[in-house]
């Protein structure tokens, strides 16, 4: 059954914390699932969540780290010396172990790594932190089974039960030469079910999909995605046989890059969690502020510059929210579909100038559908039929410069190596008011004032 945390639960928790309740403690949580209680860690008070901690046992205290939030982690960890990290890290596997040590401060990676006994499983850990941690090389794992092509099958069995054994999951089998070099994958469906004396390289699946180590963790994500792949192979510049990069891990860089996109188009320009201090979230968030200030005092100096011709057509100022608000929806709609396009990488350069004239044949839709209910609600309520006129015209126009501007913007930002998805927040809004209220103003002039 699905352990569902409460309230009641927590304060329970607490109070058995409280009065050292250690045998209650550990029958509590010892049966829950690494991810729940992770989650209680991330809920109480960091000394008792240090306390809870140290009554797991050393297998389950290491699956716990692991899922941890990265920033609680930081703190959590804190206290601990390096052999006592040291201790947890030696249980998980080395991309698991790599992720924990490289939020640690530098001093201290050093000398947990000194503190790992496993020489091996310490090499492995310090191999992975070589590379990029958004690399396919930063989130591989280094435990995978694999099969010389040269080997028979009923020798590959036995060599394999001996790589097993370090592997929590066995997906496919990586067929390789006699000097490491990666050749294509075995199922295990088909392994088992060919004698014994076949060799593997008569059945083995050439022309499989494998990765480059320095390759975009991204960019393998969007391809395991297409290709429905649970599990893809890396390899380096000369093709060797590396590891493996699992459907979870690949998870992992979707939540993390869409928690990312979704803070850009927020207007915060670098990760921050609620736990973050002060600064480092006002520093996320300020400069966005700052440009949508700039471009509010901008407005401000349009509005000003037509101040004599509201005074004398005070009924236009009233419209001017409604300017806004549609032409900065209709930029972002238009931008956030171009953003997902190149997320995906769906949008190829065939098919570029058929998405703008697309976009423009939509603002231009929705574009006339608005201003026709704007000017008879405008012409029946003002009975003003000119005034009526100026505020259809200028949508039809904020539309379709609005849809085009958010769908330039994303190109553009993408073709200068800039992350598109600061296209669809404050950028797109506040360009957008500043050019609709221009818009808005010289048709005024030309049809109303």
């Amino acid at each position: 059954m699905q352990f569902e945390l409460t309230k009641e639960f927590i304060n329970n928790l607490i109070s058995a914390i409280e009065s050292e309740e250690n045998s209650f403690i550990v029958e509590t949580i010892n049966p829950l699932h690494p991810a729940d209680i992770a989650e209680i860690l991330e809920i109480v008070d960091l000394p008792q969540a240090q306390y809870l901690y140290q009554l797991l046992d050393e297998e389950l205290a290491s699956e716990v780290l692991v899922e941890i939030e990265e920033d609680t982690r930081e703190q959590f960890l804190a206290s601990f010396s390096a052999e006592e990290i040291a201790e947890s890290i030696e249980k998980m596997d080395a991309d698991d172990a790599t992720d924990v040590i490289q939020d640690l401060p530098e001093d201290v990676q050093g000398e947990v790594l000194e503190a790992i006994k496993d020489e091996e499983h310490s090499s492995d850990i310090s191999m992975l932190m070589n590379y990029d941690e958004d690399s396919a090389g930063g989130i591989m794992d280094v435990d995978f089974v694999s099969a010389d092509w040269n080997w028979t099958v009923k020798n590959a069995l036995k060599k394999l039960r001996e790589q097993v054994e370090n592997v929590d999951q066995v997906y496919t089998i990586y067929v390789v030469d006699s000097c490491n070099k990666f050749k294509g994958i075995l199922s295990l469906k088909r392994f088992l079910y060919t004698s014994d004396e076949t060799l593997i390289k008569d059945i083995y699946k050439k022309d499989s999909i494998s990765v480059l180590a320095n390759e975009d963790s991204e960019s393998v994500a969007l391809k395991m995605e297409k290709y429905d792949l649970v599990v893809v192979p890396v390899v380096d510049e000369n093709n060797n046989l590396l590891g493996r990069i699992t459907i979870d891990d690949a998870v992992d860089v979707i939540k993390e890059e869409a928690e990312k996109d979704y803070q850009m188009a927020s207007g915060i320009s670098e990760k921050v969690e609620s736990s973050d201090s002060l600064f480092v979230i006002s520093r996320a968030r300020l400069p966005w502020l700052l440009i949508g200030l700039i471009g509010g005092i901008l407005g401000a100096y349009v509005i000003g510059f037509f101040e004599y011709q509201l005074k004398e057509n005070a009924v236009m100022a009233t419209f001017i929210p409604l300017i806004l608000a549609m032409g900065g929806n209709v930029g972002v709609q238009s931008s956030a579909i171009i953003v997902q396009s190149l997320a995906n990488n769906t949008l190829n350069y065939e098919s570029i100038f058929k998405k703008l004239f697309k976009e423009l044949l939509v603002a231009l839709f929705n574009g006339f559908i608005c201003a026709s209910i704007a000017l008879i609600f405008c012409w029946i309520t003002r009975s003003d039929f000119y005034l009526a006129l100026t505020i259809g015209v200028s949508l039809v126009a904020v539309f379709t410069y609005a849809g085009l501007f958010g769908t330039f913007v994303p190109l553009i930002l993408n073709k200068y190596k800039i992350d598109p998805a600061l296209a669809t927040g404050p950028f797109i809004t506040t360009t957008n008011d500043i050019i609709g209220l221009l818009i808005y103003f010289l048709i005024g002039m030309a049809l109303y004032f």
